[in-house]
């Protein structure tokens, strides 16, 4: 399982990267969002999918399961969908003030 899941992930890596280097802003957008998946799927990877029960005091289970990386994923989640929504608006206001989303025409002459 742990094959699928790091192939998945180097897929995710790889075109989360792709994305970030073009030209479009959009596409930059979503090339964060893409590599910002797959963090998420690295950390839970990482922290070895395991199957038991919740970590509460009152029940007798010989497995529990550590929780913390499923809290950090969710944390994780919450943020970058913040970011995400940022970099949204910051990509439109942006279009509705130059006319554009080229990267190349959004930086400018270089001697101003």
């Amino acid at each position: 399982m742990e094959l699928y899941m790091s192939l998945a992930i180097g897929v995710l890596f790889t075109v989360g990267v792709y994305l970030v280097l073009s030209k479009s802003l959009l596409r930059i957008i979503l090339g964060t969002s893409l590599l910002t998946h797959g963090v998420h799927l690295l950390l839970l990877t990482m922290s070895r999918l395991k199957t038991g029960a919740a970590p509460l005091l009152g029940q007798k289970a010989e497995s529990y399961v550590d929780p913390l990386p499923q809290a950090l994923i969710l944390t994780s989640i919450v943020i970058s969908f913040g970011v995400t929504s940022f970099f949204f608006v910051l990509a439109y206001k942006a279009y509705q003030k130059l006319g554009t989303d080229d990267m190349e025409q959004l930086r400018g002459e270089e001697n101003e």
